[in-house]
Parts: C-alpha cells; sequence; structure tokens
C-alpha cells in the first residue's frame, strides 16, 4: 500500500488565490463578456487543475490522508503546468499507464509545459489525452472547445490519443456556479460537448465531482450516455454518481503519490483504455 502526504504547498497556494479573488469582490462575467474582460478574470490559469478546487470544497477526510485506498483498474495520472517537465520514464517504470494533460483555459491561456507533458507521456508508452479547465462565465461552451481543439485537445485514431476531457468543478475566481442557473450550465457543458463531438467525431470525458455538479446542473441534465465519466473523491471510494452516470470511467482519487500530479485509476484493465483511445 502506497504512503502519501497533502500536498501542502498546492493547498496553499490555490487557498490564497482563491482568497484574493473573493477579497477583489470577483464576480461571474456573463457568457457573452468582452474578450478582454474575460482574460482579465483568468489571474493564475497555472494553479487550476483537474481537481485543484476539490481539496477545498471537497477535502480527504482524515482516516484518508496516510495512506492512499486500495485502488483496482489501470493506473493513470494528470497533470498541468504547475508540474512542469514530467519524468515520463519514470512514470512508466513505475506503471502509469495512461495520463490527461492540460492544455487551455478559458479562451486565453495555454499550458507552457503542453508539448513536454503531452508528447513526452506519449514517447514513454503511455495513452495520454488533453483536457480544458472550464470557465463558463468567460466565453460560450462552443467557443472554449474550438479554443481548446486548436491547442492541443484534438483527437486523433492512433491508438495513444484518448478523447479531450472537459474539466467543470467548483470556480476558483468567484461564484461556485459562475453565475449561471443550472439550465444554462447545461447548455454550456452541452455546447461544449456537441461542438467537440462535430470537429473530432468524439464525446469528451467530464471531469467533476458529484457535489459541485448536483448544486450546479440541478441534476437536470443527462450526458451518461454520450460523455464519459471522470469521477474526483478523495475519500476512499468513488462515492455516488453524479445524475444518471452508473458508474467512473476513471477514479480521480488523490491529489498526490507514486506519480506526479493527481493520480487516477481507470475503471478496467488496460485493454478498455485502448479501447476508449480507439473509440
Amino acid at each position: 500500500m502506497l504512503s502519501w502526504h497533502v500536498p501542502a504547498m498546492r493547498r496553499i497556494l490555490v487557498g490564497a488565490a482563491a482568497l484574493a479573488c473573493a477579497a477583489l469582490g470577483a464576480t461571474a462575467l456573463p457568457a457573452a463578456a468582452a474578450p478582454t474582460a474575460a482574460k482579465n478574470l483568468i489571474t493564475h490559469p497555472e494553479l487550476d487543475w483537474a481537481g485543484s478546487q476539490i481539496a477545498l470544497h471537497q477535502p480527504a477526510s482524515a482516516g484518508h490522508l496516510a495512506v492512499t485506498p486500495n485502488v483496482a483498474g489501470t493506473p493513470g495520472l494528470d497533470v498541468s503546468g504547475y508540474q512542469g517537465n514530467v519524468n515520463w520514464a519514470s512514470v512508466a517504470a513505475n506503471g502509469g499507464r495512461f495520463a490527461y494533460v492540460k492544455a487551455t483555459e478559458s479562451t486565453s491561456y495555454t499550458n507552457p509545459y503542453f508539448t513536454q507533458q503531452y508528447n513526452g507521456s506519449y514517447n514513454a508508452g503511455l495513452i495520454r489525452g488533453s483536457y480544458h479547465f472550464a470557465t463558463p462565465n468567460t466565453s460560450s461552451g462552443a467557443a472554449q472547445a474550438d479554443y481548446f481543439i486548436a491547442h492541443g485537445g484534438g483527437w486523433s485514431k492512433d491508438g495513444k490519443t484518448l478523447p479531450g476531457m472537459l474539466d467543470i468543478e467548483w470556480n476558483p475566481y468567484g461564484a461556485t456556479c459562475y453565475g449561471l442557473s443550472a439550465s444554462s450550465m447545461v447548455n454550456w457543458i452541452l455546447s461544449f460537448s456537441n461542438e467537440y463531438h462535430a470537429r473530432t467525431t468524439r464525446w469528451v470525458t467530464i471531469y467533476t465531482a458529484t457535489s459541485w455538479w448536483s448544486q450546479c446542473t440541478g441534476n437536470t441534465g443527462d450526458f451518461s450516455s454520450t460523455n464519459p465519466l471522470v469521477l474526483a473523491n478523495y475519500n476512499g471510494s468513488p462515492g455516488p454518481m453524479p445524475y444518471n452516470w452508473p458508474y467512473q470511467t476513471i477514479w480521480q482519487f488523490a491529489d498526490s503519490g507514486i506519480f506526479p500530479g493527481d493520480q487516477d485509476a481507470f475503471n478496467g484493465d488496460f485493454s478498455r483504455v485502448q479501447a476508449l483511445a480507439n473509440g
């Protein structure tokens, strides 16, 4: 069983950034906000990774801080610009089989380490994909999907590329649900998903937490028949599923461990990872 510790510095930095935004009175902008205003709202994208807000809003209970849960499935990870250059040979040697790499946020940020992380994981033999950190208050879902695809978020049937992932979680800059109603949030996610599908033939995987999904979609949108679920829960089990998903495809079970970044488990053996890559 793998020992691990809380990544204190990451949490301190994210917490400080969130408090600074609150002190400045950061609020959600309407979807049609001017591009300059939207860009100005995204002030610390290097601190916004898949799960950056999970540790703040849905922290691991004390009983799960000492050891990693006994996780079945295929081991993997997700990384962002926060990790910098990743030693992918070490990741592969430690058993990593797949990875998601942050590519973009809003329509103004690209991960400066994306090439090293995305190509490096591929060259080390991992199946990899890229992800987009959603900011539904800065532009439409379709606009962000287009930006994502243009900056590393595409898909090719080479057997080594996962469909893109939409990371949608608590807002690191203000209102939990980005100032959107439940129906508007569902429509935003649908707009992103439909545009990505139209452009790539694949449905994005959706990364979220059950409590955020319930609060911000009101359990009114059903993506379970199209979009694979990447579920964050650091409390020893995936827990209850978001609305109508029968199971998670990937479980993000910890924010540190044997791999750089977040620790993930694919729900199935390596052949299932290959199947998702191949479509």
